[in-house]
């Protein structure tokens, strides 16, 4: 199959990259190496659209992630991607810490992130009344904000589906070969052709740049583990909370979720792709951390631990160029935070990069670049009634912690990008966020999958393939 452009992952950078493109006459393949889009780090991180002001003065990522912060609103309001503009605060908790803000400060302003200033401790206080009694004043940045990113992801990849991109998943590429059409890439769903391609694959892009023979960069990939506490605690604080930078990261922060939740974290610890188990030094780590900013965090309230694992290169920088040594292979890789803030932005990057390559770009005359999503909580009780009297379905609530129904599910099951696990079914409507995290409506949604895809309950995983769920029958007859 012969594409003019191949997008390898589909990450929310990849995402960006094809809600891009799709607007445009071209044939656009995406090959995912899992079995759902947004399902590496982009469904494990802060979920933090940065300000702007950390990354250094001149850097890609400096110009990428105060671009792309400015193109959020418009953007997630298109695509009906939960957002929030709620701003945060970078606190001192010592006098070195006071200059650290004051270099925030002069990044910031370099940077041209807007209305950024520095808070005394009376004023932060007042803004957020649980912070520690310790916080001796702190940077806020009310351009930061809060957003769901891995709906993100999906929001521009269906749309990009809409607009003819096509996408393959469970399609890693294993190799990649020139070819009279540019280049062959061989995956265990079939080989496929393009002329350009771009190297979205995030911690594992390293290993794609060497099949074209390009060892010009490495993936260090870093851990970062997680606490997501139970909406209780959702108004712990009502900003994004971050202690001053290191090298090794932006730090631990609190931060409200779009979802009414509080996350905690990360730590950072050098790991292998693919690592994204929890430990009990990390958390003990990320716990004792925040409580130095915010004490008064309720950790019983815990519902969940996650980690994720960030794409850190041997450079200083994003990896956003063609490469040197195969001419229409285009990296955009090393893209650790603020890649979420920057992902819009590197889309368009991606554009004028494939530009300069040689791609002629002529524009759709028709083009769908947004989307809605029903939600059925969040509509009034006459607009409930008449979506029920149309199907029952959508009166069946199956996850009571969420308020999920039938309707939305199988909605989601008949979407441009369907869910092929339970938790796929969780990303896309909230099944299983809940308190409870599925333990009474899993089962329910893995009934609802098998039953709308045609599949025994067997063959469908929690997550990713192998990730099975049942695997057989008792000799009662039972699943087990």
């Amino acid at each position: 199959m012969h594409y003019d452009v191949i997008i390898i992952g589909c990450g929310v950078v990849g995402a960006a990259c094809a809600y891009a493109l799709s607007g445009y006459q071209l044939r656009l393949g995406i090959l995912e190496a899992s079995n759902d889009v947004a399902n590496g780090t982009t469904k494990a991180n802060s979920a933090i659209v940065h300000g702007g002001y950390d990354p250094l003065p001149g850097t890609k990522m400096a110009r990428l992630n105060v671009v792309g912060n400015a193109m959020f609103p418009e953007l997630c309001r298109r695509l009906d991607v939960p957002f929030q503009k709620i701003g945060s605060l970078v606190v001192s908790l010592s006098e070195e810490d006071d200059a650290v803000l004051e270099e925030l400060l002069r990044q910031g302003k370099e940077n041209r992130v807007p209305g950024l200033r520095i808070l005394s401790a009376e004023e932060a206080r007042s803004m957020e009344p649980n912070l520690s009694s310790e916080v001796r004043g702190a940077l806020y940045a009310p351009s930061a904000g809060i957003v769901n990113p891995w709906e993100l992801c999906l929001a521009m990849a269906e749309t990009a589906v809409k607009n003819g991109a096509e996408l393959h998943l469970s399609a890693p590429v294993t190799a990649v070969e020139r070819c009279e059409a540019g280049y062959l890439l061989r995956t265990p769903k079939g080989d496929f052709t393009a002329r350009y391609v771009l190297n979205c694959a995030g911690v594992t892009s390293d290993r794609v740049a060497n099949l074209v023979g390009d060892h010009s960069f490495h993936i260090h990939p870093n851990k970062g583990e997680y606490f997501l506490l139970d909406k209780a605690e959702g108004t712990r604080v009502g900003r994004v909370i971050f202690q001053c930078p290191t090298k090794v990261g932006k730090g631990v922060l609190v931060a409200p979720t779009v979802h009414g939740n509080l996350l905690v974290g990360p730590n950072a610890a050098p790991t292998c792709p693919g690592d994204t188990a929890n430990s009990a030094d990390g958390l003990a780590f990320v716990r004792a951390s925040a409580q130095r900013a915010v004490p008064g965090i309720n950790f019983r309230e815990n519902i969940r631990n996650f980690a994720g694992v960030r794409a850190n290169s041997d450079r200083d920088d994003f990896i956003i160029e063609e490469s040197r040594v195969a001419p229409g292979f285009i990296h955009l890789a090393g893209i650790r935070s603020p890649g979420l803030t920057a992902a819009p932005a590197i889309g368009i990057e991606a554009l004028e990069l494939l530009k300069k390559a040689g791609l002629s770009l002529q524009k759709k005359a028709e083009f769908v670049d947004s989307r809605r999503r029903i939600r059925f909580h969040e509509l009034s009780d006459e607009e409930k009634n008449e979506l029920i009297r149309q199907d029952p379905r959508w009166g069946r609530v199956i996850c009571r912690c969420e308020t999920v129904t039938e309707g939305e599910i199988v909605a989601a099951l008949h979407c441009p990008i369907p869910p092929v696990s339970v938790n796929g079914v969780k990303r896309r409507v909230g099944a299983g966020m809940g308190r409870c995290q599925g333990g009474f409506c899993g089962p329910r949604v893995q009934e609802i999958l098998a039953r709308e895809l045609g599949l025994d309950p067997t063959q469908i995983p929690m997550d990713w393939e192998g990730t099975w769920v049942l695997c057989g029958e008792t000799k009662g007859g039972a699943k087990a």
